[in-house]
């Protein structure tokens, strides 16, 4: 039976509740992870415990809906009690009980949403529902506060959030009023995610599984110049019109640069590097980029640098221009993708050009995980946003409706 993988944070036996303390146990499984967490008023974590799937579904080279099922029935129970006993607190010390109801995988969200319905009726405590992408965003509003006490304040409360990960890639106008959140989709991609081309590409070119982490730790052994990529065949499109009663849409397509890259490899005759490389690896108990560096020519670190480069260049100049035409104070990022060292840099400098705030989560808050639903469902907590026991995965579940493009006059909210 798998195992947690690990415990990011909280100790055991350290915390002593109080009446009406804050405390939510959430439990994230949309996709590959089986995760639970136990925080505090939305802003203190007390722990957070992960059980990763990586090695069961690496040798397909992306996740298996089934697969993923199986191991989250499998591993939601020992999660739960692993993040109760590192919190030091018991059932009946919580408040609420936070699921992710979607997007994500059907299967894999049913196991999540039926395990805290069930704990909810049991043990008499609100069921709080939470869209995974919401989370995402409070991840960075819950690192900010680890952090410094509180999130970074902005005049209106509107910032641009960048939601990017093996499934999703989208922006979002947030309206932040004291513990209220409202959010406006003006943004998204028109095919695959950021996350999944890195996929993709990572395993066209006999890398592992996820792909991110492994592009990202290759990437600068390569030039990023050497392989021109243009933005015409990431397909650019950030200002298709729009309805005049919305704002304008900001959508980004990755499919073009995955074709490219695959026929750079048919161009340039690489398929017989990339067997050798594949099988190497495949030899290697835990294999990881440090062993695929030797094994990676010339020619190959500069088509994965020039493809990061492509790509983080692509999501900045987007999510920049977003931030400009629709007023932005600060910009947060988050997703498995924001984990990305040259984004996070590159990002960061741009920001820094413009004099604007931006915010990352910490990297163990950038991947999927449970104490990023928690933060989320405090606010529900507070204006009593429950749930019924009826509740059910939603697969394809949006966030965000319009909202105006510019802050309103004053006495016009």
């Amino acid at each position: 039976m798998s195992q947690p993988s690990q415990l990011l944070s909280g100790a055991k036996g350290e915390y002593a509740p109080g009446p009406g303390s804050g405390l939510i146990l959430a439990i994230e499984s949309s996709c590959d992870e089986t995760a639970a967490a136990v925080v505090e008023r939305g802003r203190h974590t007390l722990s957070t415990i992960v059980a990763s799937q990586i090695s069961i579904h690496a040798p397909y080279g992306g996740v298996v809906p089934e697969l993923a099922s199986r191991e989250h029935l499998r591993n939601i129970v020992p999660v739960v009690r692993a993040a109760l006993t590192k919190a030091g607190i018991s059932f009946s010390d919580l408040d609420a009980i936070a699921v992710t109801e979607g997007p994500g995988l059907a299967g894999a969200l049913l196991v999540g949403v039926a395990y805290a319905k069930s704990l909810a009726f049991a043990l008499g405590k609100p069921l709080i529902a939470v869209n995974h992408l919401e989370g995402h965003i409070h991840a960075v509003l819950l690192a900010q506060r680890e952090a410094m006490g509180e999130p970074v304040p902005t005049v209106c409360g509107r910032s641009l959030a960048l939601v990017v990960s093996g499934g999703h890639t989208h922006l979002y106008l947030t309206r932040h009023q004291g513990e209220s959140f409202a959010y406006c989709n003006v943004g998204a991609t028109l095919d695959d995610a950021a996350g999944e081309a890195f996929d993709k590409v990572a395993k066209l070119l006999g890398l592992g599984y996820p792909g991110g982490p492994w592009i990202d730790a290759l990437a600068p052994h390569g030039d990023p110049s050497s392989v021109a990529f243009t933005f015409a065949q990431i397909k650019q499109k950030a200002h298709r019109p729009a309805p005049s009663a919305g704002p304008p849409r900001f959508l980004f397509s990755f499919s073009g640069i995955k074709t490219a890259v695959l026929r750079y490899v048919q161009i340039h005759g690489l398929y017989p590097s990339i067997e050798r490389r594949r099988e190497a690896l495949a030899a290697l108990p835990l294999a990881g980029p440090t062993a695929a560096l030797p094994l990676c020519d010339a020619r190959t670190l500069g088509l994965i640098a020039s493809f990061q480069r492509a790509v983080v260049d692509d999501l900045k100049r987007k999510t920049f221009q977003a931030a400009e035409a629709l007023g932005a104070e600060e910009i947060l990022v988050s997703g498995g993708v924001a984990a990305n060292r040259e984004l996070r840099a590159r990002f960061t400098e741009e920001a820094g050009r413009r004099g604007l705030p931006i915010a990352f989560p910490t990297v163990a808050l950038s991947t999927d995980n449970a104490a990023m639903i928690a933060a989320a469902a405090w606010p529900r907590f507070l204006a009593g946003r429950f749930a019924s026991l009826d509740l059910t995965a939603d697969a394809s579940l949006a966030l965000g409706s319009e909202v105006r493009t510019r802050p309103p006059a004053p006495g016009k909210e």
